[in-house]
Order: structure tokens, then C-alpha cells, then sequence
């Protein structure tokens, strides 16, 4: 169910990377519900097709880490629709572990894939954005605001990120476009998943209930739904967000705020 007004966004053209499941078709569907024209992005070309068939929108697929990808999704976008009136950068990877452990290929993974293709990303996109006065919401976390153990690299991205969307936003102001990154904690959804069980040991549930431990909720503590980080995003690019642009938008149960 949404509480926005259905046709919000008729006639608007909106790009969302990582769109082939998690946040990024929750996102794309609740846009869709809404009438935005779509381009959905995405290294799963299989799983991308089908949100993309079913939405009818335009698929997008491939390799973010590369700047030319990046330039030619945009140009893609802007050739089947004309405009373009707001980037979601949705796409991202985990990496954790004792930081004397590091291994480079999973430094250049994160921070390529969570840093690097949002940069390029807007870059392009930043001429049709200023026709349109549009916006940009990058999906950041709240392990871009506070530090992490384990999570060094994660959250050199996520920071990085964050404080990104911060110069972008005061550098596109004068242009008339807004930049905001959405920090939530963790999302149910494939990636925390994936997640538990990787860095789970044998013990995935246990991973899950760790991380649950340390919000305030106590006992009622839950994660976040992917749904629940659609309507944020969509509240962003919405003229209901006019006012504001160059925000770190917790979304964490408050789990930061003690900090």
C-alpha cells in the first residue's frame, strides 16, 4: 500500500541501478505504481528482464564498475525517453572482515560498486537533470554515518558516499537539482541474507539475531523492509522533498542516534 497519490509521478523518467530484486525493484515497482517512465539497471541480466518486463520498462543490464557503462545508461535512458527527471543509485555490495585480513579485489569491488558507478552515474546524468530540475537519491547506510568493526571497507564506501551526495548537492543547487543519500540499517532482503550466510559461519540465524541485538527496540527490534525504503526514496524525489537536498536521511530505528 502507498500513501502517495497515485499519478505522482506521470509523465517523470526515473533510472534505479540494482533493480533486479531487494531495494532496487521495490523501488522500481512502487515508481511504476506511481507512473513513472522507467530504466532499470543491473549486472543480472535474466532477473533484471523479468522486473523489466514487468514494469514495461527499459532494461538496462551491465557492469556499473566501468565509467562507460555508466555514460552509456544514461545515454540509453535519454534516447528512449527524451528526459530523465531522477537517479537511484540502489546497486551496492557487503564486505566485512578483520581489516588485517583486507584483500584488494574486495576494496575495489566495494568501493567501485558503491561509490564509484553512483559517481559517474550522476555525472552524466547531471545536463538532464538540470533540464529538468530533477533529483537523486543514493542508498547509502547508516555504516556511512558511524564506523563499524569488521566493516572498514563497507563503510569507507558508505562514507565516501554519503559526504558525496553532500558536496554534489551544494555543487547542483544553483542548478536546480537535489541530492540527498537515504542511511538506512540493515534491510530485509537478499543482500542480508546472502549476507548472514556468508559471514554467518554456521550460525546465520545467529549472525541476524547479533545485529538485532544492538538496536533500541530491545525485544521488538525487526529490520527494515524493502517496501519501507521505497517509500522513502519516492518521498525524496517527490516536490513534497523540495526543501530538502545534501541530507544524510537516517533510517535506522534509531540505532545511530546515541552515537
Amino acid at each position: 500500500m502507498t500513501v502517495f497519490a497515485p499519478g505522482l509521478f506521470d509523465g517523470k523518467v526515473f533510472l534505479v541501478t540494482g533493480a533486479s530484486g531487494g531495494v532496487g525493484s521495490a523501488v522500481a515497482r512502487l515508481l511504476a505504481q506511481l507512473g513513472a517512465r522507467l530504466a532499470l539497471s543491473d549486472l543480472d541480466a535474466a532477473a533484471l528482464g523479468r522486473v523489466a518486463q514487468e514494469l514495461d520498462a527499459l532494461p538496462l543490464p551491465g557492469d556499473l564498475r566501468q565509467v562507460e557503462t555508466c555514460r552509456a545508461l544514461i545515454a540509453q535512458t535519454l534516447a528512449t525517453y527524451g528526459c530523465l527527471d531522477g537517479v537511484v543509485n540502489c546497486a551496492g555490495v557487503w564486505v566485512e572482515g578483520d581489516s588485517s585480513d583486507a584483500r584488494e579485489p574486495d576494496w575495489d569491488l566495494c568501493l567501485d560498486v558503491n561509490l564509484k558507478a553512483p559517481f559517474f552515474l550522476i555525472s552524466a546524468a547531471i545536463p538532464a537533470l538540470t533540464v529538468t530540475q530533477g533529483a537523486v537519491v543514493n542508498i547509502a547506510s547508516d555504516a556511512g554515518v558511524v564506523g563499524n568493526a569488521g566493516a572498514a571497507i563497507y563503510c569507507a564506501s558508505k562514507g565516501g558516499l554519503v559526504t558525496m551526495s553532500k558536496a554534489l548537492a551544494v555543487e547542483l543547487a544553483p542548478r536546480g537539482v537535489r541530492v540527498n543519500a537515504l542511511c538506512p540499517s540493515d534491510i530485509l532482503s537478499p543482500m542480508l541474507h546472502g549476507q548472514a550466510a556468508r559471514f554467518g559461519g554456521d550460525d546465520p540465524q545467529g549472525y541476524l539475531a547479533r545485529l538485532l541485538a544492538h538496536y533500541p527496540q530491545g525485544k521488538a527490534a525487526r529490520f527494515i523492509t524493502v517496501e519501507e525504503v521505497a517509500q522513502q526514496v519516492a518521498f525524496l524525489l517527490s516536490p513534497a522533498a523540495a526543501t530538502v537536498t545534501g541530507a544524510a536521511v537516517m533510517m535506522d530505528f534509531g540505532v545511530t542516534a546515541g552515537y
